[in-house]
């Protein structure tokens, strides 16, 4: 029976309301400074995807020329150009012999020095070769030392049979 006589007086409806749009409030106002932080932050990002946006856009013009030139020089070098010698000036010419001398020595010395690079790696194996003959060596200047004296003793015996 106090449930059902229990009823919302107008009094405390319109408290329930207040209190109701208090919250409302105070809801508004803790989310009011998350929404200014986002909308300034978004309207940076947009400042800067723009920036961006042109740099990119700056990037793609200077590589369109890029590929622009870069076909036509494609197109210059296939051409054929025989007999044909580029414009130097007459005070480069001592220095363009120079170099081509230069260049000629270079590409003659070339194979050579090719060959070094490529005995790098093997430079540790041929080093234990040498090892092992210096030592192989050393064994036969002792073996020829001990045959050495046993022909010097031969001879002296020879000359002691002579004589006697």
């Amino acid at each position: 029976t106090l449930d059902l006589t229990c009823r919302r007086t107008p009094c405390f409806a319109k408290f329930s309301e207040m209190e109701e749009m208090v919250n409302m409030e105070a809801e508004i106002n803790e989310v009011q400074p998350l929404l200014i932080s986002v909308t300034i932050s978004s309207t940076s990002q947009f400042y800067f995807i723009g920036e961006k946006c042109e740099i990119l856009q700056d990037m793609n013009r200077h590589l369109e020329a890029i590929l622009k030139e870069k076909r036509a020089l494609r197109k210059r070098l296939i051409k054929h150009r025989c007999q044909e010698s580029l414009p130097i000036e007459a005070t480069f010419h001592k220095c363009i012999v120079e170099l081509l001398t230069e260049a000629v020595t270079f590409i003659e010395k070339l194979e050579s020095h090719l060959q070094s690079v490529r005995n790098i790696p093997q430079i540790p194996h041929v080093m234990n070769n040498m090892n092992t003959t210096l030592s192989k060596t050393e064994v036969i200047m002792i073996e020829l030392e001990e045959l050495t004296e046993q022909i010097l003793k031969w001879g002296e015996l020879q000359k002691e049979v002579y004589s006697n």
